[in-house]
């Protein structure tokens, strides 16, 4: 009898859990189940070949280092954050170009490069931009500092 009871209480036990399980809920704003590349397209190229490297002007001179990349909501990348001028990250200002103005040029041993058509005094006297990290956003340099509190969640589109 006992034996009876203890399978019983397993079984509803088991079947319960498993019941919960099925009916969990997905998390608010979790959207859709995402969908999972079974390859790469053929002409990605990682963030790496952007971020952190040098960019050159068309006679091989370094006008600046591309320091942040910024993307979309779709995942298009649309800017790039240069600096340029300074010695060692004192008096470097930081501009935005658009992505397509920097190009990837290969030379001595097919080593790859980046070159903008544009030289670093252009670049020094264009409008700047400094990385608010309350906001988590790039503001105009003349912009005011915002006031502490965390930026709000972007809204799913």
């Amino acid at each position: 009898m006992k034996r009876l009871a203890y399978t019983s209480i397993l079984i509803a036990l088991l079947t319960s859990t498993a019941s919960v399980q099925a009916q969990a809920p997905q998390r608010q704003g979790a959207g859709p189940a995402a969908r999972i590349s079974t390859s790469i397209p053929a002409s990605s190229m990682t963030v790496t070949h952007w971020y952190k490297q040098n960019v050159y002007d068309p006679g091989d001179n370094k006008i600046g280092e591309i320091k942040d990349v910024l993307v979309d909501r779709d995942g298009k990348i649309t800017a790039l954050i240069v600096a340029a001028g300074g010695f060692l990250g004192m008096g470097e200002k930081d501009v935005a170009v658009p992505f397509n103005a920097v190009q990837v040029t290969s030379k001595d041993n097919n080593k790859w490069y980046l070159v903008m058509n544009s030289t670093k005094d252009a670049l020094k006297s264009a409008k700047g931009f400094k990385y608010d990290r309350d906001a988590m956003t790039w503001m105009p340099e003349d912009a005011p500092a915002t006031t502490g509190t965390p930026a709000a969640p972007r809204p799913n589109r």
